[in-house]
């Protein structure tokens, strides 16, 4: 069965408050039950059979995860899927224990929140990566953005900062000190760069091509805006060591980080059908990832390491 929680939305200040909040008494029902239980004919269930796996996501609504829960009945587990409209609430959500998993974001996502919040959220599976495209309407190349031209990119800090790089490895600006996961529009030399970036809200990106020369647009917002995911004039290369803290990853508390339920519903969840599905709602963009566990700890903790800087 799958929930969905929905807010009103609020400036980004409040928003770390308004989740902590609103997932504890929104998620109160939620709470795990990992203790056995006694059946009339004596003798007590198995800790998989008496627990209620709740998995926090942002986008319950894909075929995906309607496989996933089939598969995962199937095979013994019941789990309860939340659905959130907002991605600042799934990890205080996570890190308060109103759920015991969570999966809708990159490694850069979950290491600003374990640094800004001081917790200690850690990747127990790798899902996919989700290449950041360039688009226009037009030019169909590069080459053809003029000098001077602009590029609207999202302005939250995650995506802003991926959406430099790209622009960078695209030849159509220069960043200070070659740029980072942490880079801003301040970052962009002016005078080496061969047009202007102008941050908007990342749903309005698309939009923004009725005025501007390109857009770097998430593939969230790609279907909606009927674009098509093959037209994009450029796109990070997911296969790159740059594209490391975009690995999309399951993410538990540290206590939890070995729970063998938890783990055994990750791999249910690597079933080929549900993979496919998974690639059919990206539009054929996602590339799948594989890194275990132990390589995805390594890649938070040098991303944490460049947050603290």
């Amino acid at each position: 069965m799958s929930r969905t929680i929905r807010t009103a939305v609020r400036p980004a200040t409040l928003l770390r408050t308004a989740a902590a909040v609103g997932a504890l008494s929104l998620l109160a029902a939620c709470a795990s039950d990992a203790s056995t239980t006694e059946e009339a004919g004596g003798g007590a269930t198995t800790e998989t059979e008496a627990q209620t796996v709740t998995i926090g996501v942002v986008g319950a609504s894909e075929d995906h995860w309607r496989l996933f829960e089939e598969k995962a009945e199937d095979a013994g587990y019941d789990v309860e899927i939340v659905d959130f409209t907002e991605y600042s609430q799934p990890n205080p959500a996570l890190s308060q224990g109103q759920l015991d998993l969570n999966q809708f974001q990159h490694i850069l996502y979950l290491a600003q929140y374990n640094v800004e919040a001081g917790e200690d959220l850690v990747p127990v599976g790798a899902t996919a990566i989700y290449p950041l495209g360039l688009y226009s309407k037009q030019h169909t190349d590069v080459d053809q953005i003029p000098d001077g031209g602009e590029v609207a990119v999202p302005n939250d800090p995650t995506n802003l900062a991926r959406a430099l790089l790209v622009l960078q490895d695209a030849g159509l600006i220069a960043l200070r000190d070659g740029g980072s996961a942490f880079s801003t529009e301040a970052d962009v030399i002016a005078e080496e760069s061969r047009v202007t970036v102008t941050p908007v809200d990342a749903q309005q990106t698309a939009l923004a091509l009725d005025s501007v020369d390109a857009s770097i647009i998430n593939n969230d917002f790609l279907e909606d805006a009927g674009i098509d995911p093959e037209s994009a004039l450029y796109e990070d290369d997911a296969e790159a060591e740059g594209a490391r803290p975009y690995i999309n990853v399951w993410a538990a508390r540290a206590d939890d980080a070995e729970n063998e339920t938890y783990l055994a519903l990750i791999d249910i969840y690597e079933d080929e059908e549900i993979q496919d599905a998974l690639l059919e709602a990206s539009g054929g963009t996602a590339v799948l990832a594989d890194q275990s566990p132990d390589e995805l700890l390594a890649y938070l903790a040098q991303v944490e390491a460049d947050a603290q800087r």
